[in-house]
């Protein structure tokens, strides 16, 4: 209950506009987690190490507290959001498709079999493709920023990718869950998104208030 419960306290003090004490509550609630599940399981209880499951506290909580910062932009929150999931999806629609289609050398088959060099390309040209389109038609302007963001985002969505697989790998699990049955589990889907969105909150706040991401 721990990983949970310290999630959406930090994600309640973001959603407050408490960023800093948010992410503060949530490194000291990461820590009290690793301890509270280290004495729990004891010498006499092996499995896997403790700080494997507070882990999840930041996992989940970083990109959480990121988002929500995101979106709190009232001029340009939205579409940055927008933005984001968008590119985020085209990587992942694309790098399916493109590997599918394509096949050839495997991107890092001790991870993640399935993905390939072609994949990851592909998904890199339809983010880039998909955020030209998305500023062209939300604040028209800056195309080559753009581009150059989406792809940012794009590599660091196929790298939360590859990070939930070796996680998986890591425990010896096929799925990350049950509760979407048949696509992995719900980290799966959303994997991509961990691992932009603070990237993303962290453009955002250098660009300063109602800026776009690609402006």
């Amino acid at each position: 209950m721990a990983v949970p419960v310290a999630v959406l306290a930090a994600g309640t003090l973001a959603v407050a506009e408490h960023s800093r004490a948010a992410l503060a509550l949530l490194v000291i609630l990461w820590a009290v987690t690793w301890w509270q599940a280290a004495r729990l399981r004891g010498p006499d209880r092996p499995g896997q190490p403790a700080g494997w499951l507070a882990a999840g506290v930041l996992y989940i909580g970083v990109a959480g507290i990121a988002l929500i910062e995101l979106r709190h932009d009232n001029e340009a929150g939205r579409a940055n959001v927008f933005f984001l999931f968008l590119v985020v999806w085209a990587s992942d629609i694309g790098a399916y498709m493109a590997g599918r289609f394509f096949g050839g050398p495997k991107l890092a088959p001790a991870i993640s079999p399935n993905k390939t060099w072609s994949g990851a390309l592909g998904g890199l040209a339809s983010a880039m493709v998909v955020g030209l389109a998305v500023a062209a038609i939300v604040a028209p302007g800056g195309a080559s920023r753009a581009a150059a963001v989406a792809a940012m985002l794009a590599v660091m969505a196929q790298a939360g990718d590859l990070l939930e697989s070796w996680i998986k790998r890591r425990f010896d699990v096929k799925d990350s869950s049950a509760l979407i049955p048949g696509h992995g589990g719900l980290l799966d889907r959303l994997d991509g998104v961990i691992a932009a969105a603070p990237v993303a909150a962290l453009l955002a706040f250098l660009l300063g208030q109602g800026q776009p991401l690609w402006r």
